[in-house]
Parts: C-alpha cells; sequence; structure tokens
C-alpha cells in the first residue's frame, strides 16, 4: 500500500517571503538575460555589412540554458503568486510588475529574434527553444487560468515562428500554420475588439488575399485598433497591383482587391472607376463559378466593402461622423448645429467606397435564388439597419440603394418561410435546437461597433463549438439560420417604411411608392451638405457608437426547419 504524500499548508506569511524569495532570483536572471541578448544584437549591429557572427554549440547551449532558467523562475513565480491560499494583494503582484509581459519580452521574444537573425546557423537551436517555448507556455496555460488569454496568444505566436522558418517540409510549415492559426482564432474570440489578433490571422492568412484583406481591415476598424495593420496591407496592395501574386488569384479576386487598393491609397479615381467596371464583369460569372465556396468569400467582400465605407472607423471618415450624429441625439444633450465641411479627399473617397458598396450589393440580389449571396446579404442587412437609426447617416446611402433588387429577394425568401411571428417581432429570433450555433459571418463581424445593436445576451455562448468550426458552414445555415435572420432584419429596416415596407396581412415586403415618392421620403445628401452636432466635429471615438445589448430574457419559440431556401419549394 503507498501512502500519500504528505501535504502541509502554508501560511500567509511563509506564502509571502515565498513570492519575494522567488522575484529576487527572477529578477537576477532576468537582468543576464537582457544583458546578453543586447549585446549579442550589438555585435550583430557593428559587423562588418555581409559577415555574420557565429556561435559555436557550447555557447547556443549556454544561452539557452541561460533562457531556460528564466522561464522556470517565470513559472514558480506565477504558481506561488497565484496560489489559491493567496490574498488579492499578492495576486495582483503578477499584473503589477507585468509579469506576463515580461516572461514574453524577455523569456521568449528576444531571444528569439536573436535565434532568427543568426539563421541559417542557429536553426537547430531555433527548433529546440522554440519547442522548450512551447512546453512551457502550454504548462502556464493549463496551470494559470488568471492570465489565459496572454498564454493563448504567446502559444499563437510560438507556432508563428516554428511555421515561419520550416522550409523544408511543406507539410510541416502547413501543420504549423494551422497551430497558430486556431490559437489566435481562440483568444480572438475572447478579446473581438483588439486589433492586433487579426493582423496576426492576416499574416497567417497567406496567400489567400480576400481573407487578408478581411483580417487587415478588420483589424484597423475594432475598438482597439492594430495601427501596424496600414503597413501591413500596404505590403499586399502591392503585391497585388504590381502583377506579383495576380497570377495565383482568380481575376476577381485581383480586381477586388485592385479596387480598396486605390481606395485605401486616396489616389488615381480615374483608375478606380475603370477597375470597378473590370470588378463588376467578373463578380456576377465568379459567384456562380466557385457557388458553395462564395458562401465565405461572400461575407469577406461584405465586411472589407463596410469598412471601406466606414474609412476603417478613421475619425475624420464621412459615414462615422454622420452615424455620431445618432449617437449625439440618443443623449438628452442640447448642443448647437453646425455644418460640416468634409475634407475633399475624404469625399472622394467616401463616394468611391459607396461605388463599390452599392454595385456589389445591387449584383448580389440579382441573383435571385441563388442560395450561396446569403452570407454576403446577410452582413449587409445588419449594417443596413444599423445606419437606419440615423437619418443624417442613411442619407448618404439611400439614393445609391438597390431597394426594388432588396425587395424582389426578401420576398423570394418569405416563399419559402411561413413563421411570420418570429421575424416581425422586435427580438431576433433565437433558434430552439441543441445545434444552435452562430453563423460563420457572425462570428467575422463580431467586435464591429455596427453590430452591437445585433447581437443578443448569450449569442456566442455555445460551449460546444470548437475554435476550429467557428468559420465552417453547418448544413442548417442556408436552410434555417440565415434566411429567418435576414427576413427579420428586413422587417426592422421597413418599420419606418421609408426605404421598403412589410404588410402583416399579406406578409410580403414592398416600395414606399413610386421611386418619386421615395425620393421625397428621403432626400439624398452629399458628404459637404451633411449637419452634425459641433461637439462631434473634430474626433468621434469608435466606442461611443457603441449601443449596449438589452440584457431582456429572450424567450425561446419553436422553430420548424425547412429543407431548402431558393432551391426547392418544400417546406
Amino acid at each position: 500500500m503507498l501512502r500519500q504524500a504528505e501535504t502541509r499548508p502554508i501560511s500567509h506569511e511563509q506564502l509571502i517571503a515565498e513570492v519575494k524569495g522567488i522575484y529576487a532570483g527572477l529578477a537576477m536572471v532576468e537582468g543576464k538575460c537582457i544583458q546578453v541578448d543586447a549585446k549579442q544584437a550589438a555585435l550583430a549591429r557593428e559587423a562588418p555589412a555581409g559577415i555574420q557572427l557565429k556561435l559555436n554549440n557550447e555557447q547556443w547551449q549556454a544561452l539557452i540554458a541561460l533562457h531556460r532558467t528564466l522561464l522556470h523562475e517565470h513559472h514558480d513565480f506565477f504558481l506561488a503568486s497565484q496560489h489559491p491560499s493567496a490574498t488579492p494583494a499578492v495576486r495582483r503582484l503578477a499584473l503589477k510588475y507585468a509579469m506576463p509581459a515580461r516572461l514574453w519580452r524577455h523569456g521568449i521574444h528576444s531571444f528569439l529574434e536573436l535565434l532568427r537573425n543568426r539563421l541559417p546557423d542557429s536553426l537547430d537551436h531555433m527548433l529546440a527553444f522554440i519547442y522548450l517555448a512551447y512546453s512551457m507556455m502550454t504548462l502556464l496555460y493549463e496551470t494559470v487560468p488568471a492570465f489565459e488569454e496572454t498564454w493563448i496568444e504567446c502559444l499563437g505566436d510560438l507556432g508563428r515562428y516554428r511555421m515561419a522558418i520550416e522550409d523544408d517540409d511543406i507539410r510541416d510549415r502547413e501543420v504549423w500554420t494551422q497551430v497558430a492559426r486556431q490559437w489566435y482564432l481562440k483568444v480572438s474570440d475572447r478579446l473581438p475588439e483588439t486589433g492586433r489578433l487579426y493582423h496576426h490571422l492576416a499574416i497567417l492568412a497567406r496567400p489567400n488575399a480576400l481573407q487578408q484583406l478581411f483580417f487587415y481591415y478588420k483589424a484597423l476598424s475594432v475598438p482597439q485598433p492594430f495601427i501596424a495593420a496600414r503597413e501591413s496591407i500596404l505590403t499586399l496592395f502591392q503585391l497585388i497591383v504590381e502583377g506579383k501574386q495576380a497570377r495565383r488569384l482568380p481575376v476577381m479576386i485581383t480586381a477586388y482587391v485592385k479596387v480598396h487598393a486605390i481606395l485605401f491609397a486616396r489616389k488615381s479615381q480615374e483608375s478606380f472607376a475603370a477597375t470597378l467596371v473590370e470588378l463588376s464583369s467578373y463578380l456576377d460569372g465568379h459567384i456562380g463559378r466557385v457557388t458553395q465556396k462564395y458562401l465565405e468569400q461572400g461575407y469577406y467582400i461584405a465586411i472589407s466593402n463596410i469598412l471601406a465605407l466606414l474609412e476603417n472607423s478613421l475619425p475624420n471618415a464621412v459615414l462615422i461622423k454622420a452615424l455620431s450624429e445618432a449617437d449625439a441625439e440618443s443623449t438628452d444633450t442640447k448642443m448647437s448645429r453646425t455644418r460640416i465641411k468634409a475634407d475633399d479627399n475624404n469625399a472622394l473617397v467616401f463616394e468611391g467606397a459607396q461605388q463599390l458598396f452599392a454595385q456589389t450589393i445591387k449584383i448580389h440580389l440579382q441573383r435571385v435564388g441563388d442560395p450561396n449571396i446569403l452570407s454576403f446579404l446577410h452582413v449587409t442587412m445588419v449594417f443596413m439597419v444599423y445606419v437606419s437609426y440615423s437619418d443624417t447617416a442613411m442619407k448618404l446611402l439611400v439614393a445609391s440603394f438597390p431597394w426594388k433588387e432588396l425587395v424582389t429577394m426578401l420576398n423570394t425568401l418569405l416563399r419559402f418561410y411561413y413563421n411570420y411571428s418570429r421575424i416581425e417581432g422586435d427580438l431576433l429570433p433565437v433558434p430552439d435546437k441543441n445545434d444552435f450555433r452562430p453563423t460563420p459571418e457572425e462570428f467575422a463581424f463580431r467586435g464591429l461597433f455596427w453590430t452591437f445593436r445585433y447581437f443578443i445576451p448569450g449569442w456566442f455562448r455555445n460551449q460546444n463549438i470548437e475554435d476550429e468550426n467557428q468559420y465552417k458552414e453547418d448544413a442548417s445555415m442556408n436552410t434555417d439560420y440565415r434566411p429567418e435572420r435576414i427576413l427579420w432584419l428586413g422587417c426592422q429596416l421597413a418599420k419606418s417604411g421609408k426605404w421598403i415596407c412589410y404588410s402583416h396581412k399579406t406578409h410580403r415586403f414592398s416600395m414606399p411608392g413610386s421611386e418619386k415618392t421615395m425620393d421625397t421620403v428621403m432626400e439624398p445628401a452629399t458628404p459637404s451638405e451633411l449637419e452634425l452636432d459641433s461637439g462631434n466635429e473634430s474626433t468621434t471615438d469608435t466606442a461611443t457608437l457603441m449601443a449596449d445589448c438589452d440584457d431582456t430574457d429572450i424567450e425561446r419559440m419553436s422553430f420548424a426547419s425547412r429543407s431548402s431556401i431558393g432551391l426547392s419549394e418544400k417546406v
């Protein structure tokens, strides 16, 4: 019979003494690591051009041993400071002294950069250290949950380093790319408003230019933007515009990225018009050719178009300023009115983005009965309903938006839908099914300010969804979830009766009258004619545009599944 090891409780004083002792040793080793890494970096900078300084095997082993010691010291510190018997003050020490950041910066990142700059001679040692660091981060992820998001991102970074140095085996490179991607998706699911994570995902998306564009745009547009993504996206645009990557891409994707490159660079309007015509000539055929694959491409295109229309949430963007009026009017503060003098360059960029937005929507809506455009339509409807809260912002879009085609599409979806009370209510209908989950596009636009009113509490709480499955299609997406949500959004948009109408008697959508009548209901405006509150004239914080979700409990109603939308008459 084996005796269990005796465990003794630790007193508060003993724990404090233990934490202090560990920290003293950690600080000493950390200082040595900083000194050694800085010295090696300086030697590399001072070396003559074309000459690479080399370390022998024993020297590399000594450096790895030093950094391994620092990693273990950090591990001991976190275990002690986050001990179950630790007081809140002791637990806060890790944050107070920025221990997670110091672990990554001095324990891992600086040494990895030193190893990377000495490739290929350091390859074997770099591989060994990556595996060592990966094991330590995995251990911390399992044992110190207080900093779980940090450990997950570090694991993603290590996976990206491992992927980047793999040149011999394409399969190994793809495996590590997928490993890094899954860690980043996991942490972005927990921190959907952090732009840095989408920048990392954009890098891993190569050579998928459409997916890269989406992630770079999102990195710039979330409430915590990653400004460095502007430089990265310019590299993508340069490759496409100069034709260095065009041979591997469909002509529609190439034309689409070029259109955004012109808008982003804020120049060459003549080139923009010609490229938009080229894109329009390819888009419809591309949708028909790729069929179901377009469900993914469609929401990338829809979200990217919207973010271009918002100029990636720049404070002086034309539509951002217009939307700020709705936010200002939602308060009781009375402010003087003044005209916006829109910058000519901003106005040109907005007009180009508006043309792209409207033209692509029209092409999609003309594909009546095609279920593969529903993800695109779903994203577009979420955005239009948000914009409809502001008459000032809606005036900018109303004239060019294809309202008649939208009515036709919505009525086509209604042919296969009969549970009208669900789409006519104020609350977004939630399927009463065990396999319910958000659609891939909802994961994709999560974190963007114009979606916050759309999501209800608990929308992403389904713990049965694995991170790698968030962007995968499910058989019920196009038959159950998307059509109902699109129709509900259509009813929300029709409530004012200004742009489209919905009849509760006939259960059909219609136009509010002739085009002339519609123009009198909502007269279009140009960016320079907008009137906004003077208090929001100079800057507009994206966070002020966010609307909190109502915490009202959701009444889950029964949901009858249907076999298909747009392909079959069977219900």
